[in-house]
C-alpha cells in the first residue's frame, strides 16, 4: 500500500515508521526544516519530504496522484482539513484520513471537507472508558466501516446464557458474525455443534448497536 502522511511530529513520524517496517510505500511531508535531522532518526532519507502539505505542487510532487491513502496528522485542525481537502478534491485520493486535535472541532470533519476518517483522540478514550465500565469483559479490537462495525473479543463466563451451549442454540444479534474461538491457546473456527466452555475467547464482529446485545450471551447472568 503506498501512504502519504502530511506532518512530521511524533505521530507522524511513528506512524511512517510502523508503516514502514510493514512493508507499505511511504511518503512523508514535514513544513519545519529544523525537524529534519530529528525526523530522520527514525525513517529513511528518502520517505521524508520538506515542504508545505497544503501546497498542491507539493503534494504533486511528492506523488499524490498514486497514493492509496493520505493522512493528515498535524497538530493543527485547519491544515489538516485543507490536506484532506485537496486530496479528495484535487487529486482524487482514493482514501483520506485526519486527526482531530481538538474535540470541539470534530463536526467540520466530515465528507464535504474531505474525510473519509476522522481520528478524534478524546473521542475515542471516552468511548473506551464508557465501554469498559458497561461491556463486562468485552474488548474492542479494531474499527470497522467508520466505526460503524467493531472487531470485539468475549470471554465466556461461567454463569453465562453461552456457557453449556452450543452455538446453534444460541440466538446471535443480526448484524454480528462469529470469526473464531480461541480456547486453551488454540483457535478453533466456530460451528453449529460447538460446545462453548468457561473462558473460551470469542472474537466476532458487530454493529455498534448490537454490541451490549451479543455481549450479554457471554457475560455472567445476574
Amino acid at each position: 500500500m503506498k501512504v502519504m502522511i502530511v506532518g512530521g511530529g511524533k505521530v507522524g513520524t511513528y506512524l511512517a515508521d510502523k508503516l514502514i517496517k510493514e512493508k507499505h510505500e511511504v511518503r512523508l511531508i514535514e513544513l519545519r526544516e529544523e525537524e529534519r535531522e530529528h525526523i530522520l532518526l527514525d525513517i529513511p532519507r528518502d520517505v521524508l519530504v520538506i515542504g508545505n502539505g497544503t501546497d498542491p505542487d507539493v503534494l504533486e510532487a511528492a506523488g499524490i496522484r498514486n497514493m492509496n491513502v493520505v493522512a493528515a496528522v498535524t497538530g493543527d485542525d485547519e491544515t489538516n482539513l485543507v490536506v484532506t481537502t485537496l486530496a479528495r478534491f484535487e487529486f482524487m485520493a482514493p482514501r483520506t484520513i485526519a486527526r482531530v486535535n481538538h474535540p470541539k472541532n470534530a463536526w467540520l470533519f466530515n465528507a464535504d471537507m474531505g474525510v473519509d476518517v476522522a481520528i478524534n483522540q478524546a473521542d475515542l478514550l471516552s468511548a473506551l472508558i464508557l465501554e469498559e465500565m458497561s461491556m463486562g469483559d468485552m474488548v474492542t479490537l479494531q474499527l470497522l466501516r467508520k466505526g460503524d462495525y467493531l472487531l470485539v473479543e468475549e470471554k465466556v463466563a461461567p454463569k453465562s446464557l453461552a456457557f453449556g451451549k452450543k452455538v446453534s442454540e444460541l440466538q446471535f444479534p443480526k448484524q454480528s458474525n462469529l470469526v473464531s474461538v480461541i480456547r486453551n491457546g488454540e483457535m478453533i473456527l466456530p460451528h453449529g455443534d460447538m460446545v462453548f466452555q468457561v473462558a473460551d475467547e470469542v472474537l466476532a464482529v458487530v454493529h455498534q448497536s448490537e454490541k451490549k446485545a451479543l455481549a450479554r450471551l457471554f457475560n455472567a447472568v445476574p
